[in-house]
């Protein structure tokens, strides 16, 4: 099992990537649980999940930014129209 690429999430909706963050969140917590009570788990699947977690919050923030950049260009349309 290779490092999860960043190019896996791209073509995820925000709202499916809400979700995966949820479950790997979950997921990240139930490894390191495993991990401080001896429980046999794999080390590196941690690694993958913290990565699979950066990767998908990077996304949704640039995303976010994206979206808060165009509403806040519309509403200065909007103000130069009406010459407030």
């Amino acid at each position: 099992m290779s490092l999860p690429q960043f190019t896996d999430v791209t073509s995820l909706s925000n709202n499916e990537i809400s979700e995966a963050i949820i479950r790997t969140e979950k997921e990240l917590f139930t490894l390191r649980f495993k991990k401080a009570t001896r429980q046999p788990f794999k080390p590196h699947e941690i690694k993958h999940a913290k990565r699979r977690l950066a990767h998908l919050k990077t996304l949704l923030t640039l995303r976010l930014d994206l979206i808060e950049k165009k509403q806040t260009n519309i509403v200065s349309e909007l103000v130069k129209k009406n010459n407030y």
